[in-house]
């Protein structure tokens, strides 16, 4: 007489479910890391110079790239505030032009705090293109 062990096979999820949840798992994870990289910008913007906002861009781009619920979020911000939330979305692009970026920022900031007459920077640019035009 010979008793049959049960089996000792343990249970296991199969590959696909394990890749799933470890999918899932990088993906909070990278959404965590972006926003202490958003923090870290918010806390880098006080100092001297345009130290934060770099910073705070990248988070976002991990954020926005591993978050369904950030990313639609965003395109309602969009939507209720263009004019302020573009440039960022510019910055998100895969080939940003930096330059271009800033100098169309800093002649909405000069429009904003300076009188016409003080304009340094739109009569610069009217004297490049005038200069340009006559050679």
């Amino acid at each position: 007489m010979s008793f049959a062990m049960p089996s000792l096979r343990v249970h296991r999820a199969t590959d696909e479910v394990a890749r799933e949840i470890a999918a899932r798992l990088k993906r909070v994870g990278m959404v965590v890391f972006g926003l202490l990289i958003i923090l870290a910008g918010v806390l880098i913007s006080p100092l001297p110079g345009p130290g934060g906002i770099p910073v705070i861009v990248v988070g976002l781009m991990i954020v926005l790239k591993n978050s369904f619920k950030a990313r639609r979020q965003f395109v309602r911000l969009h939507r209720a505030h263009p004019r302020m939330i573009s440039p960022i979305r510019r910055l998100l692009r895969r080939d940003p032009e930096f330059v271009a970026l800033f100098y169309q920022q800093y002649l909405r900031v000069e429009r904003l705090l300076l009188p016409r007459r003080m304009r340094f920077s739109v009569r610069l640019r009217h004297r490049m293109r005038r200069g340009r035009r006559a050679t």
